[in-house]
């Protein structure tokens, strides 16, 4: 990727390693569409593929590039279920409607799966599996949620004991651990890049350098004004996440930003392979404390430390260097190439945002902690919603848009977020 094009990326491994992508310009004329999605990432891209696919006229509207953002920067999981946890889904709606929640969320992963090899998105190189893996001796409890998981959801999964984790993670931190063999990660950007393309190629247009100033949602043709043009749309899809604020401030207001942050090391040869035999995601805390996996085949990715209020990356990154050695000594001193930041949105229930805010304006959002499955998720079930009136997005309904907290909610976040990583 041109130098240009890295910055707009974050100087990331992403960007450094990013496929060739067209600057496409801001848009200059009115226009009249049946759909206009403002945001450019993984959910707005996502819809405006399934709806042109459907033969709808859709635009995309993103103020700098095409998942520049959160989309772009993290550290590529695809995950079966949500960051809620399952047993509070379960508590919340019921267990009929968690294993319908927990279907949605396998139909995202797998339509990741399938897009990738639908466009021959050669340089995404999704690899396979996904390890929670746990830093106390508290095997009933692995037990009891594997149970649950696969004889309730019949999700893909099995339960580790120590042994077997260590004979693929030598560290004597870890003990036993919930494997998902459907789960994989993704080069995220190169993923976002490739489903760009093909949105285009099914007849959407995609506008970038093009802010959504003002939005007026009443009446039937909803009205986008930019800098330079009108867009005026009989449905509106909100997929800007936290950078709607100006746009939709109440509706911003339902959402934490949280920062997270990701790192990669210089090569480190075979003493890498020697410490990791282990091909797979890897996560080392429920609370997505840390995130690793191998990328370019000896170097390690380190991701985590998120908090609401952003910090230095190549600081974050010294943390990371501490947690890397406490985790494996036996690597030694591993020195970062590559450290950057992304700021991602969560909701209170910690569940996505997905639905019809007000008749034809509608909302995907609320993806933090995630992995990726969940802006598959929110493009998808909106754009059935909009061109086939598919009303699967109510399943959603019961976690609904949650004020968080404002300033004073950010501070008691932080207070969460430090006490987590004083823990690890």
């Amino acid at each position: 990727m041109q130098d240009g094009a890295a910055e707009d990326y974050g100087r990331s491994w992403y960007a450094a390693t990013a496929v060739a992508a067209p600057e496409r310009p801001p848009l200059a004329a009115d226009l009249d569409v049946d759909v206009c999605v403002i945001g450019g990432g993984l959910a707005g891209l996502t819809a405006a593929r399934e709806i042109a696919r459907l033969g709808w006229s859709v635009v995309v509207l993103e103020e700098k590039r095409v998942a520049w953002s959160a989309s772009g920067r993290n550290c590529g999981f695809v995950l079966p279920g949500f960051a809620a946890d399952i047993i509070g889904i379960v508590e919340r709606v019921g267990l009929d409607q968690a294993k319908k929640l927990w279907a949605i969320a396998d139909a995202g992963l797998e339509y990741v799966r399938t897009t990738i090899d639908e466009c021959n998105m050669a340089d995404v190189q999704p690899r396979r599996g996904w390890l929670d893996v746990s830093k106390v001796d508290t095997g009933d409890e692995m037990i009891a949620l594997v149970g649950m998981l696969g004889q309730e959801f019949g999700a893909a999964v099995e339960g580790w004991p120590t042994e077997r984790v260590r004979d693929v993670l030598r560290s004597e931190r870890y003990f036993h651990a919930i494997y998902y063999p459907n789960a994989f990660h993704i080069h995220p950007l190169n993923y976002a890049l490739g489903l760009a393309r093909a949105a285009e190629e099914a007849g959407a247009r995609i506008f970038e350098h093009t802010r959504a100033l003002e939005i007026d949602p009443a009446g039937v043709r909803k009205r986008v004004l930019t800098p330079a043009a009108l867009v005026r749309a009989d449905h509106v899809v909100l997929a800007g996440n936290t950078l709607i604020a100006g746009l939709m401030p109440q509706l911003a207001e339902t959402l934490l930003p949280v920062t997270g942050y990701v790192a990669v090391t210089e090569p480190l040869g075979e003493r890498l392979g020697h410490a990791i035999a282990y091909s797979g995601a890897v996560s080392d805390s429920r609370f997505a404390n840390y995130h690793y996996r191998i990328v370019d085949g000896d170097r390690l990715m380190w991701a985590g430390s998120g908090g609401p209020f952003a910090r230095d990356p190549r600081r974050v990154a010294d943390t990371f260097k501490a947690a890397i050695a406490r985790t494996y000594p036996q690597l030694g001193d591993v020195a970062i190439a590559y450290a950057w930041a992304g700021t991602m949105g969560f909701a209170v229930h910690r569940m996505p945002q997905i639905g019809e805010v007000s008749p034809g304006l509608w909302v995907a959002s609320a993806f933090g902690g995630h992995g990726l499955n969940t802006s598959a998720i929110a493009g998808n079930l909106i754009a059935r919603a909009i061109s086939e009136n598919d009303d699967a997005w109510r399943e959603f309904v019961p976690y609904n848009l949650v004020w968080a907290g404002g300033r004073l909610g950010r501070v008691v976040a932080q207070a969460v977020f430090v006490v987590r990583n004083w823990q690890e």
